[in-house]
């Protein structure tokens, strides 16, 4: 009964990264991505942070030497991702962004392979392999000739650089998570993303006039900052606490196919044969990969 609940409650939290998504095409819409970046890490770090503090009283804190971790995870992890995030949404869809979103684990994979010296065998190696191609027929719009005449869709290249950046992030917290644990590490990263991008923020802010947006593109961001962000997280963890890592990650292959069916229901997104393609060959490759035993 209790595995059912914890099942529920991932369900739940990958609606909530499915949504962000959704959310993410609705705010760029108005606010750029160094405000929309800059909100969403903000409140999330309003939020998180005590939570820090409630939980870890005596050693929330942190040394100088770790202070150079956090600032390197909230470039690359919350900056970068985020930045290559929003700005590709300006550009593609919804649905596709997920989808190439996908591919993440299995690019951290063989990244950590070169960075961290994890074992990749050959049926990993082969999955990697399958889940490039799947990514490679949906930035080519299932078309050969776009990628022989390099036709192809500025979002989605963008896209995937934030794929890579986010791939990036997850080697350096595999290298550090004992070291900091968790929660600790993710409030840190937060944050120091958030001091990092204050002032481009504010002079953003004030030359655009973003007050003049209206209300919409702001509970954007707020839904980002709590529902995907922090609540999200922190239903990952109490999972993994109770099911272990693998079943946790499991769930994640959900993501891209909410996110595909909300962008087709709310922003009116047509879905495509190559579409599915991509995506069928993205989750099982990623599935595959984690059923292959070292």
């Amino acid at each position: 009964m209790k595995n059912k609940t914890v099942y529920l409650l991932m369900i739940l939290a990958t609606f909530f990264w499915a949504g962000a998504f959704i959310a993410g095409k609705l705010g760029i819409n108005a606010l750029s991505p160094t405000l929309l970046t800059f909100f969403r890490m903000g409140l999330a770090s309003l939020i998180l942070f005590p939570v820090l503090i409630h939980k870890h009283p005596q050693t929330w804190k942190i040394n100088s030497d770790q202070l150079k971790i956090v600032i390197a995870t909230g470039l690359i992890g919350m900056i970068g991702y985020h930045m290559f995030f929003f700005s590709a949404l300006k550009y593609t869809t919804a649905s596709k962004a997920a989808m190439i979103n996908a591919s993440n684990p299995l690019i951290t994979a063989f990244l950590a392979s070169l960075f961290v010296s994890e074992k990749l065998t050959l049926k990993k190696i082969f999955f990697i392999f399958t889940a490039l191609l799947s990514v490679i027929f949906i930035l080519i719009n299932g078309n050969i000739e776009n990628l022989l005449t390099l036709t192809l869709n500025k979002g989605d290249l963008l896209m995937l650089c934030g794929t890579l950046s986010w791939a990036i992030y997850s080697v350096i917290v595999r290298k550090y998570i004992r070291q900091f644990g968790a929660l600790k590490l993710s409030a840190y990263t937060f944050l120091s993303s958030t001091i990092m991008l204050a002032p481009f923020a504010l002079i953003t802010f004030v030359k655009t006039n973003a007050i003049a947006v209206g209300l919409n593109p702001y509970l954007a961001v707020i839904y980002m900052a709590i529902f995907p962000t922090v609540i999200g997280y922190l239903i990952q963890q109490y999972a993994i606490g109770q099911i272990g890592a693998s079943k946790t990650a499991l769930f994640i292959n959900l993501v891209p196919i909410i996110s595909t069916l909300l962008a087709v229901i709310l922003l009116n997104e047509t879905v495509h044969f190559y579409h599915l393609v991509s995506l069928i060959g993205i989750i099982l490759s990623v599935i595959g990969f984690n059923r292959v035993k070292v």
